[in-house]
């Protein structure tokens, strides 16, 4: 899953969806962090829910449903997909607006600088610009995000052409992702209600 949905899982405790955002861009034992232990659950939390995605029967066979070569990046691609479709539908998933909800994990990562890293202070900057998460409900930022990580990568990679494909199976990959989401949204609140304080 990306950020939108990250955020989202972590509740309404600003402590786990700062951890939840933090998880992409620290790496290493999350004990050794020099964090609060809220934002550690978080971390620890971020990674949890990237465990039960990729094993998740649902995800698999959405994966199976992009083409070589799309096939060898189809976890990057369906992270940004499934965000976009949650931002797409954000008012199923959520009580809050998309705008807010968003404007909101922004200014919450403002509030605490001091704590990122500076690879997350530079994304920070592009989420400002492209009002992320909520721009990933319009397919043109999405396209353009999948393209900026695909320049990032070490090897040539298809995924500035990968948006056209994710379209062209957008009617599958919505019933994957509603089959999915409900279900790791009950195993992130299970995850949640069992942390120790």
């Amino acid at each position: 899953m990306n950020h939108l949905a990250h955020a989202l899982l972590a509740g309404d405790d600003e402590q786990l969806q700062l951890g939840g955002m933090l998880g992409d861009f620290l790496h290493g034992r999350a004990e050794a962090m020099q964090l609060p232990m809220p934002v550690i659950d978080g971390i620890r939390l971020h990674r949890a829910i990237d465990v039960y995605t990729d094993a998740h029967p649902e995800v698999l066979a959405a994966k199976a449903l992009l083409p070589p070569p799309y096939r060898r990046y189809a976890g990057i691609m369906l992270d940004m997909w499934f965000d976009h479709c949650l931002a797409r539908d954000f008012p199923r998933w959520s009580a809050q607006p998309l705008d807010r909800y968003s404007a909101a994990l922004r200014a919450l990562l403002h509030r605490q600088d001091a704590l990122l890293p500076p690879a997350l202070r530079r994304f920070r900057g592009y989420m400002d610009v492209h009002g992320l998460p909520a721009g990933y409900a319009d397919r043109a930022t999405l396209g353009h995000a999948l393209t900026g990580i695909g320049q990032r990568l070490s090897r040539a990679n298809p995924l500035d052409s990968a948006l056209p494909v994710l379209v062209q199976h957008d009617a599958a990959l919505q019933l994957r992702f509603e089959a999915f989401f409900p279900q790791l949204q009950g195993f992130a609140r299970a995850w949640v209600a069992g942390r120790v304080e």
